[in-house]
């Protein structure tokens, strides 16, 4: 079930991120074409501070993947609605807030980002500042929102939103260049009517009755404000991390090689952005995922899905790799037309980068998934190191050797070096030689159950009900459960594994229905997770007396806690049962 999760998450998480990228691609191809070398130069020297409110969006959003990943897998319900309800409210004054203050500064943020001295360069950069920051409560709202479609299995509206977006974005981008003749706060107001479109789309479904997900003020707290920033803090050392490499760069650039280098590396990093989506994308899905599977002491999961994104890492990092290095030439063309100084940098540029997205794409499989474990401070270290230390310290030693040609080296030596520390730190810690994923996922000390405590088992069938019956009414004996404990844990599978299979499972459809039994504290343990339509057993129970519904009834009976969440198309049931 976890591979199927992970081709279904990852397929949705790198389109959408592909298509926010190529929305900013368009931009720059028509601010490049129509506008000139210095208004991509304008974009460039803006992008950190339109990065502080996209490092702001990408922290909540990944405390939401951590704070709501833990409560799914505990099975509250409430408990996640509090993060949702929470994360909106706090999402929508910070960006309001955020969109007044830029509004404000514009100017001396400009000049503070290097526009001073270039009349024509402060007024371009300004102007975009002013454009693009008008659509922050949408951009960071579509951010917020993006981690919840995928806990509600909503990939589909995720995609369409996305694609509105980007539909939008370059419809508004034809109009201002051709018609408005609107300069670069056009460009930058398009950007953000785009996102008001894509935030618009989701929240139909948000709103609607049909959402998992319920907000109310009454579950806005501070305490679960707190969370969600304590959980994004690794995701705002990652943000962070870029804008101090785009500032840093940016200067380093300018001093150099001036704005015709600033313009090649605005292109690079948009292009690199754009086939950066795999990384984003696994790093999602590892969050996610492995957020859950923690919380649910699930050490072979973990150790499955931590193998099934490196591997798809490598591969996709290969591929992606090898088109940007072979239509490096062609892609640069469509940004900075006349060959030139600019463009031959351009093109440098992105074929050294293109060899950096393999040890990308691990880094973030393997980041996100700290995270999710909580080695947080681990994750804190990775995203200021590959973010900005390593790359700035490689770009700072080589241009100094090589000249401007050695600051091209920044993001593949960065990423190089990331890797080789990651695995050294894991070969150090367990004093061997290692690349096996148990010691990899560095989980802490103590986690999970031994596997002779652990008994997991895939049904599809109600004779594998009945097997799996047995098998766990035998595994509560082998443990020392006593006759009348091992019966209600036999029974617990036998009347929700049957209830599932008969009423959940459809005929023309591939159904899977997975059962795992823990025993640890004095607790046993049972969790079903199926992917069939979504089945609420705690709270629809048909009335007394009536046959139907009298297993689960017996079942809710018998158990000490029983807990339902309903997530990624997914139902998870936990049914718990103390020593008797």
């Amino acid at each position: 079930m976890i591979r199927k999760l992970v081709r279904q998450m990852l397929a949705a998480q790198i389109l959408s991120a592909l298509t926010v990228s190529v929305c900013l691609l368009i931009d720059n191809i028509m601010i490049g074409r129509y506008l000139g070398v210095k208004a991509i130069a304008a974009y460039g020297l803006a992008n950190p501070v339109l990065l502080i409110i996209g490092a702001i969006g990408s922290m909540l959003a990944a405390g939401v993947q951590v704070v709501c990943s833990r409560s799914l897998g505990r099975g509250s319900q409430e408990e996640t609605n509090a993060g949702y309800s929470s994360a909106i409210a706090i999402t929508a004054v910070v960006s309001l807030s955020f969109m007044a203050l830029v509004l404000l500064f514009r100017t001396p943020l400009a000049k503070a980002m290097g526009a001073e001295g270039d009349e024509i360069l402060l007024k371009d950069t300004r102007d975009y500042l002013a454009g693009f920051i008008i659509g922050a409560p949408a951009s960071m709202g579509a951010l917020i929102l993006v981690p919840f479609m995928q806990m509600a299995g909503k990939s589909g509206l995720l995609i369409a939103a996305v694609l509105g977006m980007t539909v939008t974005d370059i419809g508004l981008d034809i109009l201002n260049v051709t018609v408005l003749h609107g300069g670069m706060f056009g460009m930058g107001l398009a950007s953000s009517l785009s996102y008001y479109v894509a935030m618009v789309m989701g929240a139909f479904y948000f709103l609607s009755k049909r959402s998992v997900f319920k907000f109310s003020t009454k579950r806005v707290s501070r305490k679960k404000i707190g969370e969600l920033f304590t959980g994004g803090v690794p995701a705002a050392f990652n943000m962070v991390s870029s804008v101090i490499l785009i500032f840093c760069m940016n200067k380093l650039l300018l001093s150099v090689g001036g704005a015709v280098a600033v313009a090649a590396y605005t292109v690079v990093m948009t292009l690199g952005n754009a086939s950066n989506c795999i990384s984003t994308g696994t790093g999602g899905v590892a969050l996610t995922l492995s957020g859950i599977l923690f919380n649910e002491e699930d050490q072979t999961g973990l150790k499955v899905l931590l193998g099934l994104l490196v591997r798809r890492a490598v591969a996709l990092g290969l591929a992606a790799g090898a088109l940007l290095i072979g239509f490096a030439p062609f892609l640069v063309g469509l940004f900075i037309p006349e060959a030139g100084e600019s463009q031959h940098m351009a093109i440098f540029g992105v074929r050294l980068f293109a060899l950096g997205l393999l040890p990308c794409c691990i880094n973030n499989a393997l980041k996100s998934s700290y995270q999710g474990v909580g080695r947080v401070r681990a994750t804190e270290v990775i995203s200021l190191l590959e973010g900005a230390g390593l790359p700035l310290l490689s770009a700072f030693v080589l241009s100094r050797f090589m000249g401007i040609t050695g600051a091209w080296f920044f993001f593949f030596a960065g990423e190089l070096l990331t890797l080789i520390g990651i695995l050294g730190y894991v070969c150090i810690k367990y004093r061997r030689l290692t690349i096996k994923t148990e010691d990899v996922l560095l989980l802490p000390d103590g986690f999970g159950v031994p596997r002779e405590d652990l008994l997991e088992a895939d049904i599809s069938h109600m004779g594998d009900v009945m097997a799996t019956s047995h098998a766990a009414e035998a595994f509560c004996r082998t443990h020392g459960g006593s006759s009348g404990l091992c019966w209600r844990v036999a029974l617990f599978v036998e009347e929700m594994g049957s209830n599932i299979v008969t009423h959940g499972f459809d005929p023309q459809a591939d159904n899977h229905l997975s059962m795992r039994l823990q025993h640890k504290d004095g607790r046993w343990t049972l969790r079903f997770r199926d992917d069939c339509g979504a089945f609420d057993p705690v709270h629809y129970v048909p009335a007394e007396g009536q046959e139907a519904g009298m297993g689960i009834r017996i079942v809710l009976s018998m158990a000490d806690e029983v807990r339902y969440t309903y997530s990624m198309n997914l139902n998870n049931l936990m049914v718990v049962k103390g020593d008797i």
